[in-house]
């Protein structure tokens, strides 16, 4: 008797676009919006919750507009770069010319 493999698991979870842990983000920037406004507009008025609504609302547009320009995974990005990297020296080639400059230095 076999394991069976799910291919989905292999996959981030994508939920309405977002990935992995921004769902999480976005969830939590809508909860705090809401159970935020709701106490602001009691407290204060109502104007003062829909800002405080629409401030979480644009929360989330930056969350979508972060993953797509950043990935799920933050690593860094080559923004057209050009690295050289110099050749590795033969260490053999270096000792041989040490050993003929050291044999010549001892004849003279």
């Amino acid at each position: 008797m076999g394991f069976y493999l799910y291919k989905g698991l292999k996959k981030p979870l994508v939920l309405y676009g977002l990935k992995d842990k921004y769902i999480y983000y976005a969830l939590g920037c809508a909860v705090a919006g809401l159970i935020g406004g709701m106490l602001l507009s009691q407290v204060f008025n109502l104007i003062v919750g829909l800002i405080w609504i629409g401030i979480f609302g644009g929360t989330i547009y930056y969350l979508y507009r972060f993953q797509d320009k950043n990935g799920l995974f933050s690593k860094t990005k080559n923004h057209d770069e050009i690295y050289i990297f110099p050749k590795k020296f033969k260490t053999s080639i270096i000792l041989k010319n040490k050993a003929k400059v050291i044999k010549k230095s001892h004849n003279s």
